[in-house]
C-alpha cells in the first residue's frame, strides 16, 4: 500500500466516509422538513410553520453574539429616555470602552448634577439595556481650550518658550 494510500484511510478513519455522511444529513433534513418516512410531506408536521421576522433576528443576532452590540447601540440612540429630555439637551453620550458608557456635558454644572444622578441613570439602563454589559458611567465636562491647535498655533512649546 503506498503512502497516499494510508494517509487516505487514516482521514477517513478520522473524518469518517463521506457517502454516509451525506445519506445521515438527508435523514436529518427529511426529518426537520417533516416528512414522512416514505418521503410524502406531513401537511403540519414539526418546523413548517413559519417563524416572524423578529424571532428570526432575535435568534440570529443572539446565535452570532450581536445582543451586546445591539444593545449598546440602542442605549446610545436611546440617550434623550434614559436621561430624560432636558438632561439629553446638555449632555450627549459619546461612546462605551470597557463597559464604561461616557457622557459629554456641556459644562461644569451639569457633569456635576449627572454624577448626583449616577444612581438612577444606571438603574434605568440595567433595567432597560441589560445584555449592554454598562458596569460604571463617566461624565466628562468639557476640556480647556487647547494652545496646541488652531489657526494662531506655531510648533514649539508654547507660551513658555517667550519667557527668559
Amino acid at each position: 500500500m503506498s503512502e497516499s494510500q494510508n494517509v487516505y484511510l487514516r482521514l477517513k478513519a478520522a473524518f469518517g466516509d463521506p457517502s454516509s455522511r451525506a445519506a445521515t444529513w438527508r435523514a436529518k433534513k427529511t426529518r426537520a422538513l417533516g416528512r414522512d418516512g416514505d418521503g410524502t410531506s406531513i401537511p403540519y408536521g414539526v418546523g413548517r410553520d413559519p417563524h416572524g421576522l423578529g424571532d428570526v433576528m432575535s435568534s440570529l443576532s443572539s446565535e452570532l453574539g450581536w445582543t451586546s452590540s445591539l444593545a449598546k447601540s440602542d442605549l446610545l440612540l436611546a440617550w434623550t429616555e434614559i436621561a430624560g429630555p432636558e438632561t439629553a439637551e446638555h449632555s450627549r453620550p459619546i461612546g462605551i470602552t470597557d463597559s464604561v458608557l461616557t457622557v459629554q456635558c456641556d459644562s461644569t454644572a451639569w457633569a456635576t448634577q449627572l454624577r448626583h444622578m449616577r444612581v438612577l441613570i444606571m438603574t434605568t439602563i440595567a433595567q432597560r439595556y441589560p445584555d449592554a454589559g454598562i458596569e460604571s458611567i463617566r461624565f466628562e465636562a468639557p476640556h480647556a481650550p487647547s494652545w496646541k491647535r488652531g489657526s494662531r498655533s506655531i510648533p514649539g512649546r508654547g507660551p513658555r518658550d517667550t519667557y527668559g
